[in-house]
């Protein structure tokens, strides 16, 4: 995901609570920089503000930051002679989604075995009634025009 120029990440989400791979390759890496290191906070008040050395590659400068919580997620760059990238003075700043919980199963909810029973048993029966009436979509028409042909054995010739 290419969230700016110049800056992409391995996600196309960027999700509280997850880990994420930035690859830089903007001002500062085209300037031939040798050690570039990103620095980072969380929410309108950059709280939990980091420095992380990024690696240089072939393909830019890369870090795997880890996301806090908070609104956005805010960034610039520095290479190591304090020069900086950040964005003409506005910093990267791009929203958090928060993580999805619908789907989580969690420890203190009691899980009986009788609910999964009652599961698998509405699956089997959905499953039946849906070939149920695959069939009956597809041979009653033929059964009630007449076109229905039964297959001969090669015996009965």
């Amino acid at each position: 995901m290419e969230l700016s120029k110049n800056i992409f990440f391995n996600t196309d989400k960027l999700v509280e609570n997850t880990k994420v791979k930035i690859s830089y390759t903007g001002k500062l890496f085209q300037d031939a920089s040798s050690e570039v290191s990103i620095h980072y906070g969380f929410g309108y008040n950059w709280d939990n503000v980091n420095d992380v050395a990024m690696e240089k590659t072939d393909l830019g400068f890369q870090a795997e930051i880890e996301l806090n919580e908070g609104e956005t997620f805010n960034f610039c760059f520095k290479d190591e002679n304090d020069n900086w990238d950040n964005n003409n003075g506005q910093n990267y700043i791009f929203p958090l989604e928060k993580v999805q919980t619908e789907l989580i199963v969690l420890d203190d909810e009691p899980t009986s075995l009788g609910t999964a029973r009652k599961l698998r048993k509405s699956y089997l029966w959905s499953k039946k009634i849906r070939l149920a009436v695959y069939k009956l979509i597809t041979y009653l028409p033929k059964i009630i025009s007449g076109n229905y042909k039964r297959k001969l054995n090669i015996d009965e010739h």
